[in-house]
């Protein structure tokens, strides 16, 4: 973790405002008392709102400490030659790059080509894949480029990640692609905090809650009381209670210290793309954040989306998106108007960034507030309510820890095509304070606060990789593996073990196995796997999508195939950084 200066640390905990907006410009010192600005401010400030473009074979890229200003206090970012977000990097397929990394840091840092089929020496992950870039070093990355789409790079190294390391990359057909459009525009969504990252992760440790400002409140029983019963209302209260959980707990960390970008810009920035009417306009959405979800549209127009995750699909039209923490999802449009507000709030709607897309600069359009935030249900909680209210298991914690079991009875399929989970006996254990008996295996929910919101939101369930699988194989093994956490200690694992107390998971070389994921806990996590495509199933068992990230919702059962071609060391981790850092981490050794 970089260090930042005394000054700038200073954040002190008052009432702050809960939306930021930031600054119009949101980007540089100018404006600030000569006075005010350290001896680090005389360096070059940090270039933000529209990323440089940087094409070829042959890449130079800077990693330093630039000075940025999003919210009127001025503070030290981690960039790549001096940019939020980082510059944009365009390959073409099959050719073969050099990427020459030069770390200016006083610590070490590194970067992960996320979703990008390379060595795995050329992944990026400090103590998996290399040792990291020291500072002064320069790591020269080199691989060929097997694929086509949009993906993204970032820091694996602390929280440089959260502290502006990210940037765009966009892969070109060799030959040419189907698809046509007049405009392309990256659309990067990113939380920018004033605090130290390091200093969140501390309160969160303290107070899990320290964020969520949505706690219910009296005036939420007394509406309870009036639509359910006195008796209802009170048993609800208590239910949570013992639990020692919160329906509202919808994120880790909110506006309350997170300023939403687009494409490095505030809200109050508003960052803008032009168009011509009756454009086709491709938008490649990426989210870099490191901690929100965010559920993007745009009033007025439909979006097609055309691909997920790098990999072309079926177009299917929608109104609204999800898109979890390092998924990316190329959508086409074709405005007629204006303006058009490119509207994007954060899962647990505190707070939103948004750009237009307009026939001049200078142009915006009505943005929308912010939808009501939507408490958590019990089948967020229990999984299948088909189950009966058994589905969850809060029983005094107990049992040895050991590494995981790989769930050796596996999962039984019962009446009504319902699943019955078997937990490893490490979950029974201080770090985990919830297990799911009786998941839910639906791919067709939109996930907590876009259910019946009248808009056609997209889920899993709508997504169809054209071309199917890449391995017809079917899996000749399965690994199961529970998504896991204590909320109140602030620990996140898997099967109840954290990163540090876990042995490796092995594939065999070229094996095709299924994996299984259970989410015991309330929070959606999303699960990337490095080096290798995950192939989810729908609950039927047949092919959806290819992807390198898979969100898992509270209470859900996913299975992905997996051709293990790539030899090696490799991470598996949920990419919400503060549950990978707290312990949502595990190695796969490909052998």
């Amino acid at each position: 973790m970089k260090r930042i200066p005394k000054l700038l640390c200073g954040l002190p905990n008052l009432p702050r405002r809960r939306f930021i907006q930031g600054l119009a410009a949101g980007g540089v010192l100018l404006g600030v008392s000569p006075w005010l600005r350290p001896a680090w401010a005389q360096v070059t400030d940090t270039t933000t709102g529209s990323a440089p473009v940087l094409s070829g074979t042959e890449f130079d890229l800077t990693i330093a400490e630039t000075p940025v200003n999003f919210t009127g206090r001025p503070r030290l970012a981690t960039t790549i030659n001096g940019s939020i977000p980082a510059p944009t990097l365009r390959w073409r397929q099959g050719d073969t790059i050099t990427l020459r990394v030069t770390n200016r840091l006083p610590v070490d840092t590194s970067i992960h080509w996320h979703g990008i089929l390379l060595p795995f020496q050329m992944d990026g992950v400090p103590g998996i894949s290399f040792k990291g870039i020291a500072p002064g070093e320069t790591f020269i990355y080199r691989f060929k480029v097997q694929q086509t789409g949009t993906y993204w790079y970032h820091s694996h190294s602390g929280m440089q990640e959260q502290t502006g390391m990210y940037g765009a990359i966009v892969i070109e057909p060799a030959r040419g692609g189907p698809i046509r459009a007049d405009r392309d525009y990256i659309v990067q969504l990113s939380d920018w905090t004033d605090e130290d990252p390091m200093r969140v992760l501390a309160k969160l440790k303290m107070q899990s809650d320290y964020y969520n400002f949505n706690q219910p409140t009296v005036v939420d029983f007394f509406r309870d009381a009036a639509n359910d019963g006195v008796s209802a209302a009170m048993a609800k209260r208590r239910m949570w209670q013992q639990m020692r959980m919160n329906p509202t707990d919808l994120a880790d960390v909110s506006a309350y210290t997170y300023t939403y970008l687009m494409n490095g810009t505030t809200p109050a920035g508003n960052w803008t793309g032009l168009f011509r009417p009756g454009e086709k306009i491709r938008l490649r959405f990426i989210n870099s954040g490191a901690m929100t979800f965010f559920d993007v549209r745009i009033p007025g127009l439909k979006m097609t989306v055309i691909q997920a995750d790098g990999q072309d699909v079926e177009p299917f039209t929608v109104d609204e998106i999800r898109i979890g923490v390092a998924e990316t999802y190329d959508v086409i449009v074709a405005p007629k108007d204006d303006a058009y507000t490119i509207f994007a709030q954060s899962m647990d709607r505190t707070g939103h960034t948004r750009g237009t897309l307009a026939v001049r600069a200078g142009m915006t359009a009505d943005v929308p507030a912010v939808d009501k935030p939507e408490p958590l249900s019990m089948g967020d909680m229990m999984g299948d309510m088909g189950g009966g209210m058994g589905g969850m298991d809060h029983s005094a914690h107990g049992g040895m820890a050991m590494d995981h079991s790989q769930h050796a009875m596996g999962a039984m399929t019962m009446g009504g095509g319902q699943v019955r989970a078997r937990h490893a006996r490490t979950e029974y254990g201080p770090g985990v304070d919830m297990r799911v008996d009786m998941p839910r295996t639906n791919l067709d929910d939109p996930g907590i606060g876009l259910r019946n919101n009248g808009r056609r939101v997209l889920t899993y369930a709508d997504l169809h990789t054209i071309g199917g699988p890449l391995d017809r194989r079917g899996p000749e093994r399965e690994i199961e593996l529970h998504l896991t956490g204590n909320m109140e200690r602030y620990t996140w694992s898997f099967d109840g073990l954290e990163f540090g107390k876990s042995t490796p998971v092995h594939f065999r070389h070229n094996e095709r196995l299924r994996v299984i994921l259970v989410n015991d806990t309330m929070m959606t996590h999303p699960m990337h796997l490095h080096g290798m495509w995950s192939e989810l199933e729908n609950p039927d068992g047949r092919f959806q999508i290819r992807k390198h990230v898979i969100n898992v919702q509270p209470a859900q059962r996913v299975s992905f195939l997996v051709t293990a071609d790539a030899l090696g060391r490799w991470a598996w981790h949920c990419h919400l950084l503060l549950h990978m850092d707290a312990g949502m981490f595990r190695e796969v050794v490909v052998a």
